[in-house]
């Protein structure tokens, strides 16, 4: 088989991976984290106020990489918006780091899609790549003590009860959360 065959059979694998990946029926999972230490985050949100990690220690924490003008963050954002309202009284939250865009674009969004969790403003890319972000959006979730502990590159449906597990799992035991 020549050169030319393997990686147009390759391409078409991929293409076709791909494809089932992004369908609707494909049940996405969160992949744990492998990579070491948890990067920094202190960004300002959309109001000036310096934000970071250390204020959401006791919590789990999902952190969302996204942009406006990426489809695949724009259909997610709803998604995470109703995983935070669901879990209102327990300690969990959702933080959005947008990628480099205006405050009124990012503002306009979320007053179109209701999203009422805290957006993060990644201005000059710092962050995206202490974070080595590839692609968006990129999803990671962090345990209580503000460990990394799953990653996911694209579109997670957070009302899929593995997902939910997973995340949940990650939440202090009662005894724990005294102590937090």
């Amino acid at each position: 088989m020549g050169n030319f065959l393997r990686r147009r059979l390759a391409f078409s694998f991929l293409l076709c991976l791909a494809t089932l990946a992004c369908s609707p029926g494909f049940a996405a999972t969160l992949m744990p984290w492998k990579q070491g230490a948890t990067p920094p985050l202190a960004l300002k949100d959309l109001q000036g106020k310096p934000r970071s990690l250390d204020e959401f220690r006791g919590e789990v924490v999902i952190i969302n990489f996204w942009a406006t003008w990426c489809e695949p963050c724009i259909e997610e954002m709803p998604s995470l918006q109703k995983f935070k309202d669901r879990f209102a009284g327990e300690k969990v939250a959702v933080i959005g780091v947008n990628l480099g865009e205006g405050e009124a674009r990012i503002q306009s969004f979320m007053d179109k899609t209701g999203t009422t969790f805290p957006i993060l403003l990644d201005r000059d890319g710092i962050a995206k790549k202490s974070w080595k972000v590839n692609g968006v959006p990129a999803t990671f979730v962090l345990d209580a003590k503000g460990r990394i502990r799953y990653t996911y590159i694209g579109v997670l449906d957070f009302s899929d009860e593995v997902i939910t597990r997973q995340i949940l799992r990650l939440l202090p035991r009662k005894m724990d959360r005294k102590k937090a």
